[in-house]
């Protein structure tokens, strides 16, 4: 009787998960197919002179461009320049501003204090530090890594504080009942329990880890994706611009995809 009903579960179980793959390999379908519509058009549309491909380029027009930078070798050297400043601001961010997280739900005098600065350094536009950054860390790649800091960091604080703060009261005091401490109730469920949050975050900042370093680039960069973009708008080179755009788009979205593997493994979500 066991082993029949093992064997039910069993192939039910498997068309299910034939079910999820099968719906997984459409929904991938779709998105390539919309993508390769959208390209079609945008291509037919600047070929037929519909619009003007000096404004608006096209993707036959950027795949040369991305040639003509490969030739020249500086392809590589700028997409690996904006890709270090992106990932080292980020890394910066992610865990300055999870420890910063900790400190204020470890205390609460510290957050009632701190609360207020926090809420208008996210209000303020980063970009308006821009002339200061410049004076306190030069011209150089130091000053985009700031900036990315400085866009991810505070973001990071608020969306890891609500999670902490937002833990299960019952569960609290569950654990507080039981004797548990302050560093065993962060370890055993404060932490756990905002894993889900803290992949969120992630996601939150990949976005505003690429805003700050082309931010960070528009206002001082010898290199990268960001002084492409700039250099093509000043000299109206718009094939340039928009295959920095494109790329960025692409790096991004990788980016993106790396932070949603992660989230597979650490999180166990039914419906991914």
């Amino acid at each position: 009787m066991k082993n029949r009903q093992k064997k039910n579960f069993s192939a039910e179980h498997a068309r299910f998960l034939k079910r999820r793959r099968n719906k997984l390999i459409v929904v991938w379908c779709l998105r390539l197919g919309l993508l390769a519509l959208i390209l079609g058009i945008w291509e037919t549309v600047a070929a037929t002179g519909l619009s003007d491909p000096f404004l608006t380029s096209s993707p036959s027009r950027i795949c040369n461009t991305i040639a003509s930078l490969y030739r020249d070798g500086t392809l590589f050297y700028h997409i690996g320049t904006t890709l270090w400043e992106t990932l080292v601001g980020f890394a910066i961010a992610v865990v300055l501003g999870y420890g910063i997280a900790l400190a204020l739900w470890w205390s609460e005098t510290l957050r009632r204090v701190l609360e207020p600065y926090i809420v208008v350094l996210n209000a303020l536009p980063k970009i308006a530090l821009g002339p200061l950054i410049i004076i306190w860390f030069g011209t150089g790649s130091k000053a985009i890594v700031f900036m990315t800091v400085l866009v991810g960091l505070i973001v990071a604080i608020m969306h890891m504080l609500s999670a902490f703060i937002a833990t299960d009261k019952n569960k609290l005091l569950l654990l507080r009942s039981m004797g548990a401490g302050k560093l065993q109730t962060l370890a055993k469920l404060v932490v756990p329990s905002s894993l889900p949050a803290f992949i969120s975050m992630l996601k939150v900042n990949v976005g505003m880890a690429w805003i700050g370093s082309i931010m960070g680039e528009y206002i001082v960069s010898r290199a990268g994706l960001g002084y492409l973009i700039v250099y093509g708008g000043q000299v109206f080179k718009l094939d340039l611009v928009m295959t920095a755009t494109v790329i960025l788009c692409i790096l991004a979205a990788g980016m993106y995809f790396l932070v949603a593997l992660l989230e597979k493994f650490l999180v166990k979500n039914p419906e991914s």
